[in-house]
């Protein structure tokens, strides 16, 4: 599994969590969100893109994408939202406890201040539309992961950052697969 953004391409999730414990150490002391979702798009393909995504709340962020294509389309919303969020738990299932505790390590140190994180698990569904009826399936399946399970409006790395990277991509322009 490769991730990338807008800087760097082909980056290892190690990579990636070294950009995150880099991220975090240059500000330790703010407030941060780390936000795990994952967008689709179908068309002759469905497009899977999951997000990392790293605010430090009112400061910038960071986030980083992985793709997957299937060669058919998912026409079933219900399979599409499982696949969509078995790809959010595959990534969450990278941060081991122990990597969650060295980004813990980087917020406490000895002085009297110290930063804070919340561990999010963003699912693209919410209670308008067609998703309503998938809430609870997804929200047990979300509880499995030490992340909080968030809905829309408030699951913007799945409903907003990944979407980015399946509405706007390449493979839909130009119709093949990378």
């Amino acid at each position: 599994m490769l991730f990338g953004n807008s800087k760097y391409r082909r980056m290892t999730f190690e990579q990636v969590y070294e950009q995150i414990l880099d991220f975090i150490s240059q500000s330790p002391y703010n407030e941060y969100r780390l936000s795990i979702g994952t967008d689709s798009q179908v068309t002759r393909h469905t497009l899977f893109a999951t997000a990392i995504h790293l605010h430090r709340i009112g400061k910038g962020a960071i986030g980083f994408i992985t793709r997957q294509v299937i060669a058919r389309p998912i026409i079933s919303l219900r399979e599409k939202i499982y696949y969509e969020t078995s790809k959010t738990m595959e990534v969450a299932a990278l941060f081991t406890p122990e990597l969650m505790d060295g980004i813990l390590d980087v917020l406490i140190n000895p002085s009297s201040s110290y930063g804070d994180i919340y561990f999010e698990f963003h699912l693209d569904i919410g209670t308008k539309g067609a998703t309503r009826d998938l809430i609870n399936e997804m929200v047990a399946m979300a509880s499995a992961t030490p992340f909080e399970p968030k809905i829309k409006p408030d699951s913007y790395a799945a409903s907003s950052y990944a979407n980015r990277y399946t509405k706007y991509s390449d493979i839909y322009r130009k119709n093949k697969i990378r």
